[in-house]
């Protein structure tokens, strides 16, 4: 049985997003180890053009802390953005990119109640969560990262914005933003957190039609977010934030009640000791104490 190939909309996202990014390139790769890895090799070589690589198959795909992501042929979504940044500041970027991949995603969320579409939302710092009824599911993962920016010497730094900045190339980055998410249902088997897919969103929903409606969103957001930062869109994580008011375990073993997160995108924990504002630690969630988001 042969699986017909997938149409990918690449002209149509360099179309989009071409006006925004001057030297902007699409790529779609049939395999490849991982597209963030691909982005960061390349970057490491100078190769730091703005690049969405998007791969049907990854063999070694990677999630946060070294996790690994599987995938088959259009079973999930596999991109990577890479582009030169220079923000004013760095803090909650990957809150930034969930918030624009959900609203992309899914607009508006619909009511709780039986019958209606999962609901798309986020856990602090980097995932996309599904709540609703059969209960949550991860969606996918965001994996962000950055690379010194290397350009031909005595040319002129410009960030995603476009705007030059001369003597200034060590505050740019070259940052690669790194999106999995699930398409088509997959088994649960040895995973702690049962998967979700877009066909729990939108029946129907494939790679290549989330991509198009992910990407130029995503590049209009790290336009913004170079400029103002995260505390503009702290308002809209907090109506998808799966973790708010419920308890969580952090990676040292102290518990307490999480409360949203601050405008630099630090997640808001009350524990024994009073409020503390979490920035890099891992945390997890009580299964027992997670009602339908």
């Amino acid at each position: 049985m042969t699986t017909a190939p997938i149409r990918w909309p690449a002209e149509a996202v360099w179309e989009a997003v071409s006006p925004l990014l001057p030297g902007f390139t699409v790529e779609v790769l049939p395999t490849i180890d991982s597209t963030n890895t691909e982005l960061m090799r390349r970057a490491r070589t100078g190769q730091c053009e703005p690049t969405l690589l998007v791969a049907e198959q990854q063999t070694a795909g990677r999630g946060r802390l070294g996790r690994v992501w599987q995938s088959d042929v259009g079973a999930s979504l596999m991109m990577s953005l890479g582009l030169p940044l220079a923000p004013v500041d760095w803090s909650g970027l990957s809150l930034a990119v969930g918030v624009s991949v959900a609203e992309s995603l899914q607009p508006v969320l619909p009511p709780l109640g039986a019958g209606q579409p999962a609901r798309v939302g986020l856990k602090w710092p980097n995932d996309l969560w599904l709540g609703g009824t059969p209960g949550d599911r991860k969606l996918g993962g965001i994996l962000v990262e950055t690379a010194s920016f290397v350009q031909p010497q005595g040319a002129p730094t410009t960030d995603v914005t476009g705007r030059a900045t001369p003597g200034t190339a060590s505050t740019a980055r070259y940052v690669v933003v790194g999106i999995g998410i699930n398409v088509l249902p997959r088994s649960a088997e040895g995973m702690s957190m049962p998967p979700g897919s877009l066909q729990d969103v939108e029946p129907g929903l494939d790679a290549p039609t989330a991509l198009l409606r992910i990407v130029p969103p995503l590049v209009a957001m790290l336009q913004s977010f170079a400029g103002y930062g995260f505390g503009p869109m702290q308002p809209r994580f907090a109506t998808r934030d799966v973790l708010q008011g419920r308890a969580v375990t952090l990676s040292d073993g102290h518990t307490g009640t999480a409360h949203g997160v601050g405008e630099d995108g630090a997640l808001l924990v009350h524990t024994a000791g009073g409020m503390q504002a979490i920035t890099s630690s891992e945390i997890s969630v009580r299964p027992a104490t997670m009602p339908a988001v």
